[in-house]
């Protein structure tokens, strides 16, 4: 998830676990802990790209490191404040829960999170959320502003992060609910189209839980269709999207172009741009792919292959305007 909905979120949970004790540094120290385990950003300073990609919600969003941190801050916060309505439980409570909380948003969108590492490499992705959900948000950040204004004696502290939580988790519930129903009708689309796939994946088109993008993948290329839960219409419109594999054998044994592939789970398309090649992740949809079949996609990189080496570029992100925006909504309301 983004920023702010990790520092909106961690600074409710802070007012509702330590309030009534610490006042609004509770909400500091939540909000701090449900940011901390994106300190791994850092690491894009001393890596290259495409490693940067993996060290990214690795290490620090594993269930061994927040375990770890969890009983260090804990410690660490009952001897800064010496409070002794601070107890053991609380401290770790209010540190465990940023921590733990952080790492299960993020595997709620596609990136995929190392919750098993340094034993597995494995990502947890559920994909029933956009980086960005505005009805996900917005209780937890009107809740906040109104926590920051309230003087720290207001009876009604409690009640409104208590109330912006629910809500928010109630809206976290619903999204898993619809991810299933839409997964139900691919696989029999799917099936009824008798398209070719060793597996597909269905996320959150921007900013909404009702229009999905569906992606499925073979060996020699990808599928991409977009479903409204608003459709009237059974079948799903697909794009073929070939994978190209063959433009990536002179550079197909290097270290960094074993990486994107791993990070994209193959989910990618290999296009040719000037003097390099482009890397494709379809997981992350398209700009305007909802109204555009051949729209451009979100996360790309370029290989340049150099002295028997790749040397990966991040690729431009195309702006999204206001037609894309309108596209979108109108796609919502399906066809």
């Amino acid at each position: 998830m983004d920023t702010l909905t990790h520092t909106v979120l961690g600074a409710c949970l802070g007012e509702v676990i330590a309030g009534k004790q610490m006042g609004k540094k509770a909400m500091l120290i939540g909000a701090l802990a449900n940011n901390f385990p994106d300190v791994d950003v850092l690491s894009h300073f001393f890596t290259s790209p495409a490693a940067g990609l993996l060290a990214h919600r690795g290490i620090t969003h594993s269930i061994l490191c927040c375990t770890l941190l969890t009983v260090f801050f804990g410690w660490w916060l009952r001897k800064v404040f010496k409070n002794p309505a601070i107890n053991a439980q609380r401290a770790y409570l209010l540190v465990g829960s940023g921590l733990f909380l952080h790492i299960l948003m993020d595997a709620c969108t596609s990136y995929g999170t190392g919750w098993f590492e340094p034993f597995s490499d494995y990502r947890v992705s559920f994909n029933t959320l956009f980086i960005i959900d505005p009805i996900f948000l917005l209780p937890l950040l009107i809740a906040s502003i109104v926590l920051l204004i309230l003087k720290k004696t207001a009876g009604k502290r409690q009640t409104i992060a208590t109330t912006a939580l629910t809500l928010s988790a109630f809206y976290l519930s619903i999204t898993f609910f619809i991810k299933i129903y839409v997964n139900n009708i691919v696989n029999k689309d799917l099936a009824t189209q008798n398209i070719p796939h060793s597996d597909y994946m269905v996320a959150p088109t921007p900013l909404n839980n009702l229009l999905w993008n569906v992606v499925t993948k073979n060996e020699k290329e990808c599928y991409v269709g977009y479903y409204s839960v608003f459709d009237r219409r059974g079948a799903i419109d697909y794009e073929i999207i070939p994978k190209n594999d063959t433009f990536l054998v002179p550079v197909a044994t290097l270290t960094e172009v074993q990486i994107l592939k791993r990070f994209s789970k193959n989910y990618y398309s290999i296009t040719k741009s000037d003097s390099s090649l482009v890397f494709n992740d379809i997981r992350f949809g398209q700009v305007g792919g909802w109204y555009r079949p051949h729209a451009p996609f979100v996360f790309k990189f370029d290989i340049i292959h150099k002295n028997n080496a790749a040397h990966i570029q991040q690729g431009r992100m195309e702006s999204v305007g206001s037609k894309p925006i309108q596209a979108l909504v109108q796609r919502i309301k399906g066809k």
